[in-house]
């Protein structure tokens, strides 16, 4: 027999977006009862945790876009939460590179761009780029100053203590299975227990389209999971480059390319490519999930993306199975780099919604009902930018 709870508000998964807008609820509304359901038996556990672990700067949205100007605030929120908090994170600052004179000639549209988002960023040629980090070879980077890195796992946890010393409870290993929205309540069922809800927020990440199909939301988005396969450097090569060292991004495409990315516990990551999942939530190279397959291999968007983008898809592909593929993404920039160097690291994996259509959701997307808010979309730099996403949605939340 199940356990009937109450709450003023549920919160559907304990990633850093959920655990933000709990917290944000109890500032905004001191009071306020709120409970975090998550299915894992830890919070953070899936893109959260799976990431660079960077602090972006918000250089690469459009000038006024939410995603630039959320990002610019997440930045500055993440430090000073962090150093609240007593969190170590690092201002190491990032480096974009242009190895050719198509990426020279990106470089100085971002740069452009980057200025029209207010942040502070530098344009250096290669004789400064090789004083910056003589170990990388370019025609010239973008320095963005205000770059970071920070363990977000850490963040979560933090968090969810101040939500538990709030008042608040992050409860773990409770699987949503129903979810019924009446007029005057939210009903969620989970394994062994009932809760009603004045509100429910659902920040599902990977399952965002599951849960708010659960909840009887028409929606024309599928999340379909692509894999990010890192690898870790040698601790005898953790020194090799003091900032983040990303390519210069091809518009064109929703990730940001293979980049060194120095960790706040003091290593070194190559990664991460971008390779259709076989699973959304298994992490272990070859892993298959067929309810994912099967589900998305119905969907009519995930072969339109396909068609649009299938050379760039076999290029990811083969580099995913030839180490030396994949040695060369990396050594356009950092051409020391060698195939020992390159030892196995956990992947991630990235929740991409996407329409029927075929057309790739690139911004945060959120749908709403009398009673829900469901996050459909929370991309890259969602980390970065949880606390004030937390506080928009909680308020928005409260608007009515």
């Amino acid at each position: 027999m199940s356990t009937a709870r109450r709450a003023d508000v549920v919160i559907v998964g304990a990633g850093i977006v959920g655990l933000a807008t709990a917290w944000k609820i109890q500032q905004l509304r001191p009071g306020t009862s709120v409970t975090v359901l998550e299915k894992e038996h830890d919070v953070a556990r899936h893109q959260t945790g799976h990431n660079s672990g960077v602090i972006h700067a918000g250089i690469y949205y459009a000038p006024g876009s939410l995603k630039a100007r959320l990002c610019k605030q997440g930045a500055s929120e993440t430090k000073e939460f962090a150093t609240t908090h007593r969190i170590p994170f690092r201002t190491t600052g990032k480096l974009l590179v242009a190895t050719d004179e198509v990426e020279r000639e990106r470089m100085h549209a971002l740069f452009e761009r980057a200025q029209l988002n207010g942040l502070d960023v530098e344009l250096l040629d290669g004789a400064a780029l090789r004083e910056a980090e003589p170990n990388v070879r370019g025609l010239g980077a973008i320095k963005v100053a205000t770059t970071g890195i920070i363990d977000y796992t850490l963040v979560s946890r933090t968090l969810a203590d101040l939500i538990a010393a709030a008042g608040g409870t992050v409860a773990t290993g409770q699987p949503v299975r129903a979810i019924r929205e009446l007029t005057d309540q939210v009903v969620i069922d989970t394994d062994g227990a009932t809760w009603r809800a004045g509100h429910l927020v659902a920040c599902a990440g990977l399952q965002a389209d599951r849960v708010a199909r659960l909840a009887g939301l028409e929606i024309d988005t599928q999340i379909i999971p692509f894999r990010g396969e890192y690898y870790a450097l040698p601790q005898s090569r953790t020194r090799l480059v003091e900032h983040l060292i990303y390519p210069i991004p091809d518009p064109d495409l929703p990730f940001l390319g293979v980049h060194l990315s120095p960790t706040i516990d003091g290593g070194l990551t190559v990664g991460p490519n971008a390779v259709l999942g076989l699973a959304r939530e298994k992490y272990a190279k070859g892993s298959v999930d067929l309810r994912d397959v099967a589900e998305y291999a119905r969907f009519p968007g995930l072969w339109k993306v396909a068609r649009a983008n299938l050379r760039t898809g076999i290029h990811e592909l083969k580099n995913s199975f030839v180490k030396r593929g994949y040695l060369q993404e990396c050594r356009k920039y950092c051409p020391d780099l060698s195939l020992d160097d390159l030892l196995p690291h956990e992947a991630g994996i990235r929740a991409q919604a996407v329409r029927r259509d075929g057309t790739l959701v690139h911004d945060f997307l959120l749908q709403t009902t009398p009673r829900s808010i469901h996050v459909l979309n929370a991309p890259s730099p969602a980390a970065t930018s949880a606390l004030p996403i937390g506080e928009t949605l909680a308020r928005q939340l409260f608007s009515a």
